[in-house]
């Protein structure tokens, strides 16, 4: 097999191959990964034989981890928006705020909105909102912007239950509860720098064109947030369904770490393990928000389930492509090299899952490969695994390029031209990731103090 420096040169290869693959043979991800996965393990020297095993054992193990809870996350996303709910949190996150502290609003909106909803998905809906907000409250609308995509990707990447996190939580064998914990405090800061203080920053300049964008747009998009022929939801229901699998998951790990031997402990062992807490929340908004529902029940199953095989796809491919890379030996070698530059740890991996972020515009990817690569080596690595989980998720924010298809979300529904798009969603992303590594530095200066660190 191929060892040494050639190494690095064909991971180098495999991501330029990837690259240009997605970006300009237009090949679906899922596709891309697995033919580059195969001609990189062909490359390296692995017995032609074993390579589509080694594939197949790394899209099966990465699925056995986390696919289930892929599913229900999507479908209990999906049960959310076509009753309402989503709507409901919004508003009254928003109503509750006020005009002084609308970024703020709109930040928080963003975080609590993004974990059962994707990107792309929760941008185009709530997008009207932020209009109608910009022109009660008088707030330039690139400064609301902002704070509501940071919210939204910062909490895909950190806060479980969502798909990427819970990739990383498998990878590295983290207790679930504790990363919703841990990662809340870092996505905090993280939207706020990123978000709030950043978005201020550049609405001082705002150009008049992006506030006043396509009518065509706005209107669309106040069609998707409101429909007066249904029964609306109430703000209690609508946080009781987003809370229920989160709750249930923080139950299990507060009675496991203060009452081990609890006879409770064994009932919330059950229903906080994380398959079950999403399959009982998916069950209960399938009762409870049923009367406001705007369209019939089974197209929103069906709708969720076209959702889940994509994603599903994607992450076991992005498992696969990890599983041959550290077969290799590629992955040992690039995280050996890279410590040789005398780099901590969690910037290993912070540059790592950034590296991948970039080069294949997926945030979903780069923390699935990332995770999948540095998993088996965090024992040797030397750190604690739920700071490395930290910090590869922080990798994965920022730095959204034209490859990516949340760029061109932004830029279209917000009206943004190219270059306000890199100014704006692009560099306040990475200003993002970074200050989540800052607070992930913080945590870690409490290793031995905090549960898990």
């Amino acid at each position: 097999m191929v060892s040494g420096g050639a190494l690095i040169l064909i991971f180098i290869l495999a991501l330029a191959s990837l690259f240009f693959l997605i970006l300009f043979m237009k090949w679906e991800p899922f596709i891309a990964l697995l033919v580059v996965a195969g001609l990189t393990g062909f490359v390296v020297g692995i017995p032609v034989a074993e390579v589509p095993a080694i594939i197949a054992d790394g899209f099966g193990s990465t699925l056995a981890g986390v696919g289930i809870l892929i599913g229900l996350g999507i479908m209990l996303g999906q049960l959310m928006e076509a009753s309402g709910a989503i709507h409901k949190i919004a508003h009254t996150l928003l109503r509750l705020a006020g005009r002084e502290k609308s970024r703020h609003a709109v930040a928080g909106t963003g975080l609590v909105v993004g974990i059962p909803l994707f990107f792309d998905a929760a941008f185009v809906i709530l997008n009207g909102l932020i209009r109608k907000l910009s022109a009660t409250a008088k707030v330039p609308y690139i400064s609301l912007v902002l704070p509501l995509a940071m919210g939204l990707i910062i909490a895909y990447c950190l806060v479980v239950p969502t798909p990427a996190p819970l990739s990383v939580a498998d990878n590295l064998g983290l207790d679930v509860g504790l990363l919703f914990v841990y990662g809340l405090i870092v996505a905090i800061p993280a939207i706020y720098v990123g978000g709030v203080l950043y978005g201020k920053f550049i609405g001082r300049s705002a150009d008049p064109i992006v506030e006043n964008a396509s009518e065509e747009i706005a209107t669309t998009n106040e069609e998707t947030v409101t429909d007066g022929n249904h029964k609306e939801i109430s703000t209690k229901l609508s946080f009781f369904v987003i809370l229920l699998p989160i709750v249930l998951i923080l139950l299990n790990t507060v009675f496991s770490l203060f009452l081990p031997n609890a006879s409770i402990t064994s009932f919330f062992a059950v229903t906080g393990e994380k398959n079950m807490a999403l399959l009982i929340s998916v069950i209960a908004a399938g009762f409870l928000l049923k009367p406001y529902f705007k369209r019939d029940i089974n197209e929103v199953y069906s709708e969720a389930f076209k959702s889940c095989g994509l994603i599903l796809l994607i992450t076991g491919a992005g498992g696969a492509f990890g599983s041959v890379i550290n077969e290799s030996g590629i992955g040992e070698h690039l995280i050996n090299t890279m410590q040789g530059w005398n780099l901590p740890v969690l910037i290993l991996a912070f540059i790592f899952s950034q590296i991948l972020r970039i080069s294949l515009g997926s945030s979903t990817v780069a923390l699935v490969t990332t995770a999948s690569i540095i998993g088996p080596m965090a024992v040797e690595l030397g750190g604690s695994p739920i700071l490395i989980g930290l910090a590869i998720a922080a990798g994965g924010i920022g730095l959204s390029m034209p490859n990516d298809s949340g760029f061109w979300v932004v830029s279209k529904f917000a009206g943004l031209s190219v270059t306000e798009t890199l100014k704006s969603w692009t560099i306040g992303g990475f200003i993002a990731g970074v200050t989540g590594l800052a607070a992930v530095y913080v945590l870690s200066l409490f290793s031995g103090i905090l549960p898990g660190i």
